[in-house]
């Protein structure tokens, strides 16, 4: 039964996992998984870990990304994610919901649900989108105090803080830098800079950082799509792909409705569909099936 209604792999275990992998020399592909099924694909391709986007939590729920999500359904639909999967799981805290004491209760939630990371960013609460226009970031010294609190209240100190700054689109790449810095200093593990927008800003920013940097290759925003083999030339340790896996579905799942509103029938879809057999295998029917055998091996005698 190990490994088959919860991932083998404990919380301690995959957060060791993420803090020597963003050591290793080697980019961390962590792609964005919107529900516990995908977590699963994710790791049976090969990727490094699961990202877990408040966007995306947010359209999953019919809202804009503008920080009406609560702290217990984020790390609710976390830990859902973290349980069916061994790979290691970092998960968008927004600005840590509220204020630094809040920060740091995030921190102790996300632990028990099984994250192995999380990343807080310096917008002013509530957030936008990193990707669009209209963000203001706080003072320095009030995301300093929030990393703080965060970093005081880690457990586990492998649970990775991440720094997420979105000053350089507002302030400028310098000044993104000169935050990081700050950052780093109150503790942070890794430090994302959002929307950066060609190959030469990320080069720059890994140039001035010393420690281990996260690369955000969203689609339709303002970052160039760089490669996980150019990103770790760089010098990058991790890059996430947080909309991709729920862009991809809303897609196809479009066109099948508007087939099926205009032609009555879904016949056409079949070989766009995920077949029956594949759901199955990537579930792990068999296996369940067996312990069902296993458990339930007994007959009953006459006069029972």
């Amino acid at each position: 039964m190990t490994g088959l209604l919860a991932a083998a792999t404990s919380a301690a275990d995959k957060r060791a996992t993420f803090k020597a992998g963003l050591n290793s020399g080697k980019i961390q592909r962590f792609p964005g998984a919107f529900n516990p099924l995908v977590a699963k694909l994710i790791q049976e391709i090969g990727f490094e870990g699961v990202y877990v986007s408040g966007a995306v939590l947010s359209a999953d729920l019919g809202l804009p990304d503008i920080g009406l999500t609560t702290l217990t359904e984020v790390s609710g639909r976390g830990q859902q994610i973290a349980r069916v999967t061994g790979l290691p799981v970092l998960i968008d805290a927004d600005t840590g919901f509220g204020e630094p004491m809040s920060a740091a209760r995030t921190v102790t939630i996300m632990e028990d649900a099984g994250i192995a990371g999380l990343h807080l960013e310096d917008q002013v609460n509530p957030k936008r989108c990193g990707h669009l226009d209209g963000k203001a970031v706080v003072p320095t010294a009030e995301m300093v105090r929030r990393l703080r609190a965060a970093v005081s209240a880690r457990r586990d100190p492998n649970f990775v803080i991440c720094a997420r700054t979105d000053a350089a689109g507002i302030e400028g790449i310098d000044a993104a830098i000169e935050r990081a810095e700050a950052y780093a200093d109150a503790g942070a593990d890794l430090i994302f800079t959002e929307a950066l927008y060609t190959e030469a800003d990320f080069e720059k920013f890994r140039a001035a950082i010393s420690i281990p940097l996260l690369a955000n290759m969203t689609e339709f925003g303002k970052s160039e799509l760089i490669s996980a083999r150019t990103l770790e030339s760089i010098g990058y340790n991790a890059v996430i792909y947080p909309v991709t896996t729920l862009r991809l579905a809303m897609f196809a799942a479009e066109i099948g409705l508007r087939e099926i509103a205009a032609t009555g029938t879904q016949s056409g879809l079949l070989d766009r569909m995920q077949h029956r057999s594949r759901l199955y295998q990537l579930l792990q029917y068999e296996r369940y099936s067996e312990f069902d055998s296993g458990i339930f091996n007994f007959t009953l005698g006459r006069d029972q």
